[in-house]
């Protein structure tokens, strides 16, 4: 088997130096050197991602552009996109690819981060973090209450919308080509084809 063929997927990091697995907090995060890499923290485990490639990045600029249009530039709220550390609680500080914070949350806009619970938060997958961004990011955003989480696809071209309910996230269906994605935070009018590089 070809190593080039096996992708590096998003993990638990154990090399960092810093406290041991299940004990990191924000201070710990915040004091890893600059070297490059994509760190996130879980419930007090460090992760790292790899780099995104271009059909992650294409898809994460024109998101940005139509949320920006429709929710910032409306007066709505907020738009920001990685690299943004967001401070979920103490041992949970996340990256996410795009996220919105409506006016009546701005207070948790911080000079250096944001500090609580965003009203939308989007992930582009790719083969390396698919899993991650559906188990361990999906359950973090679940249990600090964002309200509403965006799975992007750019291979597939979709769009999953997920609703918190009671706790827990439900599917409101996965949006393709010329559907609109009926969100409940940032109504965008826009076919859900326009996101990707067609």
């Amino acid at each position: 088997m070809n190593t080039i063929d096996i992708l590096p997927v998003a993990m638990p990091t154990e090399y960092a130096p810093g406290p041991p697995s299940g004990h990191w907090t924000y201070a710990d995060y915040a004091a890893l050197p600059d070297d490059g890499l994509r760190y996130e923290l879980i419930e007090g485990v460090l992760f790292m991602a790899p780099a995104p490639g271009t059909a992650h990045q294409g898809a994460s600029a024109r998101l940005l552009t139509y949320l920006m249009t429709h929710v910032e530039f409306a007066g709505l709220g907020r738009v920001f996109a990685a690299p943004i550390d967001v401070e979920l609680a103490p041992e949970t500080v996340v990256q996410p690819d795009v996220l919105v914070i409506l006016q009546a949350n701005r207070d948790i806009i911080a000079p250096s981060r944001i500090i609580g619970v965003p009203d939308l938060i989007v992930e582009i997958a790719s083969p390396s973090t698919a899993g991650y961004d559906r188990r361990e990011k999906q359950d973090a955003y679940a249990a600090a209450g964002v309200r509403e989480y965006w799975i992007v696809d750019p291979a597939a071209q979709t769009v999953e919308l997920l609703l918190l309910a009671e706790g827990a996230y439900r599917s409101q269906g996965v949006f393709r080509g010329q559907a609109i994605i009926p969100s409940q935070v940032a109504s965008l009018p826009v076919p859900v084809v326009q996101f990707f590089n067609v």
